[in-house]
């Protein structure tokens, strides 16, 4: 039991985490995505408050 113990404990030691980079990376990733959401969001509302004041004004 002590070696396994030993050995978890390298294991953790050894793991440096994610680096700069990393984090770098997914902010763009989680960048991106947001703006296309929201270009997708305020494309459909366009659309609909074009439809509703077209149906208005008819």
């Amino acid at each position: 039991m002590n070696r396994f113990a030993t050995k978890v404990r390298t294991f953790l030691k050894s793991e440096d985490g994610p680096t700069a980079v990393e984090y770098a990376v997914m902010l763009a990733l989680i960048v991106i995505v947001c703006l296309t959401a929201i270009r997708a969001i305020g494309t459909n509302a366009s659309t609909t408050f074009n439809n509703v004041a077209t149906q208005l004004g008819s």
